[in-house]
């Protein structure tokens, strides 16, 4: 697999709560790069190819940050860190990337997707999801975007578990206990329901 993306930054000198509201005013996103160096950068990016990356490579899909320090373009493998948002429009008040060693492991969380109709919803089950990603461990550009899960074979009283997740090769789950992911239970049955989410079970 190689880098399919590239957000293009500039870095920038003005700093502070002041600085960031002039570049939120021009339509830029105040952020920082954290390289593997230790060293912080802190970038601006135009706010809708900030949008646009986002919504192609989430937070676990490397891409490349292209920093232009006055002319100078320097270019990283990188994930987005972290995003916070507006607490009432619909924009960016900051971005954090960190910078990726293509050759060693990162730990990211992976959403996951439910599809199919389960055996035991159609005998009258309850579908039942207790988690909506999964932290995984692996080369960044191993990663998944996503894991799929097909609920399908899911009889009532059945369950699938962490440790039963269809992964790539070279990606593990991050656990301490096998907990479980997505159960089909009798309509009702909170506390069965409740007790194989938090069960451990072998593996």
């Amino acid at each position: 697999m190689s880098i399919e993306k590239t957000l293009h930054v500039q870095k920038r000198s003005g700093l502070g709560k002041g600085a960031n509201r002039r570049l939120r005013a021009d339509a830029l996103v105040p952020g920082v790069f954290y390289n593997g160096q230790g060293e912080n950068i802190a970038v601006q990016i135009p706010s809708l190819p900030m949008e646009k990356l986002l919504a192609a490579v989430g937070r676990n899909t490397v891409f490349n940050i292209e920093i232009d320090d006055n002319g100078k373009k320097d270019q990283y493998p990188a994930l987005v860190w972290d995003v916070q948002y507006h607490p009432y429009k619909r924009a960016f008040l900051h971005v954090d990337f960190y910078g990726v060693d293509l050759d060693r492991e990162v730990v990211v969380r992976v959403p996951l997707e439910f599809i199919g109709i389960s055996k035991g919803v159609k005998l009258g089950g309850q579908l039942e999801t207790y988690r909506e990603n999964v932290r995984l461990s692996g080369k960044p550009l191993d990663m998944p975007k996503k894991i799929t899960i097909d609920v399908t074979e899911l009889e009532i009283n059945a369950a699938i578990h962490v440790a039963d997740l269809p992964l790539p090769q070279g990606i593990s789950a991050v656990y301490s206990t096998n907990y479980c992911v997505v159960a089909v239970h009798l309509p009702g049955a909170e506390e069965e329901s409740e007790e194989a989410a938090s069960t451990p079970t072998a593996g």
